[in-house]
């Protein structure tokens, strides 16, 4: 029985493998999508590529980080003994003197493997930069599809680990965020611009970690009947209205956490100064 699927014998069939393979329709066009469909691919892949060159500029500058009383986030804690002395601050020494580089590389590899293991972001890079697939209804260029079975894919899976060390994070950012009501000579009671920048950023960093999907899944999951827990019940149902703006929160506190080291950054190399509001 003829299906309509077949095309004529003069066009040529689409080449083979993949999602153009001879068990798929035999449509010629790549796809049938006539709108400017990768315009997201395109700016999200921008959006990564300036945070990864921004973030790796000032990860190994080791450089311009504190001014009194803030500390940048891509500092904290500042776990080597090379580490500007921070009063009050989270210094600990836990790296001697033999580490010579950054500081920063420590502490950077937790909450960046929380954002690259992040179902967001996973497919935001997949789709950016790998084309896997591009956009919706436009058949990706690869030949084969094993998902994340193999490896170094299959590391996605310790995502949830990631969650666990980004709740440490959060918390020292948090501490970083009430020694920010300080001025520079250590006294409380006073906020500057910085300190607003700082309660910004550390809001948008809670709201995306618990926004998280494991996050969702260790509050409510494997619960058989929610009647019988109500206060997880309760919690699930805030994480998930959480996690359904799990992307606009994903984006806005890795802006918000580039823009607070950006804050230190000027402030501690004496191009800005900090404005006092009391």
């Amino acid at each position: 029985m003829a299906t309509g699927t077949e095309p004529p014998a003069t066009e040529p069939r689409p080449e083979s493998g993949g999602v153009r393979g001879a068990a798929r329709a035999a449509i010629a066009a790549p796809h049938l999508r006539t709108d400017r469909w990768w315009l997201a691919p395109a700016g999200t892949a921008a959006g990564l590529l300036a945070f990864i060159v921004y973030s790796t500029w000032r990860a190994f500058a080791n450089t311009d980080y504190y001014a009194a009383p803030y500390v940048s986030p891509f500092y904290s804690p500042c776990l080597a003994e090379n580490c500007e002395p921070m009063r009050s601050g989270p210094n600990w020494e836990i790296f001697g003197s033999w580490w010579g580089i950054s500081p920063a590389i420590i502490i950077l590899i937790f909450p960046l493997g929380f954002r690259l293991t992040c179902y967001y972001y996973r497919k935001a890079y997949y789709r950016g930069f790998w084309a896997s697939p591009p956009a919706c209804a436009v058949a990706e260029p690869h030949k084969k599809y094993t998902g994340e079975t193999r490896f170094p894919l299959i590391l996605q899976n310790i995502h949830r680990y990631f969650f666990y060390a980004a709740l440490v994070v959060a918390g020292i950012l948090t501490y970083d965020t009430v020694l920010a009501f300080r001025d520079e000579t250590y006294a409380w009671g006073h906020m500057g611009l910085g300190t607003l920048v700082f309660l910004v950023n550390i809001v948008l960093i809670w709201a995306y970690t618990i926004s998280c999907h494991s996050c969702r899944h260790i509050v409510g999951g494997k619960l058989k009947h929610f009647s019988r827990h109500p206060v997880r019940y309760r919690m699930w149902q805030w994480a998930g209205k959480l996690n359904a703006r799990h992307m606009q929160l994903a984006w806005a506190s890795l802006v918000s956490v580039a823009l607070a080291d950006f804050y230190v950054y000027l402030v501690a190399s004496g191009a800005f100064d900090d404005p006092r509001f009391f």
